[in-house]
């Protein structure tokens, strides 16, 4: 695991610490590209969960339609997103619920809700365990940028110094 607690400058590795001041350039270029990546990843990751997250508070909410008012009423069977089929809510007591991998099963609708309260819980938890990730590998690449920055300032420096001392001996 890799942790930036020693001052802004310090980047642990596997139980190792490295000082960032005393990482070449091109080190320090290679651990923000692999830094960079990180975060795509665990950014990647939270997007994804949260799509997912988002589609079972919607079946979540979905439920509220099935009541006794409303059983007998016409709506509109989706057969893919952009065709319906006209139908007649006949059951408002039960569902088919997808479990995944193809494999659906007849639940009541308190049960459902039940189900889909899991599942939300479930992701908000996974969510909030790669937050704390992603808000490390932010800190750390933010820290590695600002030793880039201060040692292309220290290389540009010495560059001018150089061309200086060079001037004025000709």
């Amino acid at each position: 695991m890799v942790r930036t607690q020693c001052g802004p400058f310090t980047h642990h590795a596997s139980n190792m610490a490295v000082n960032l001041t005393d990482l070449s350039l091109p080190q320090l270029e290679g651990l923000k590209s692999q830094l960079d990546q990180e975060v795509e990843f665990l950014t990647s990751s939270i997007s994804q969960l949260k799509v997912a997250q988002n589609k079972f508070v919607e079946a979540k909410d979905s439920l509220n339609v099935l009541n006794p008012n409303n059983k007998g009423k016409e709506l509109l069977v989706p057969l893919t997103s952009s065709m319906y089929v006209p139908g007649m809510l006949n059951d408002v007591e039960h569902v088919l619920v997808d479990v995944g991998t193809g494999y659906y099963v007849e639940k009541n609708v308190e049960d459902s809700k039940a189900f889909f309260k899991r599942k939300i819980d479930f992701l908000t938890k996974q969510i909030e365990k790669i937050q704390p990730a992603l808000q490390e590998k932010h800190a750390m690449k933010q820290a590695v940028i600002e030793v880039m920055n201060l040692k292309i300032q220290q290389l540009q420096q010495s560059q001018q110094a150089s061309q200086m001392i060079g001037s004025t001996k000709a």
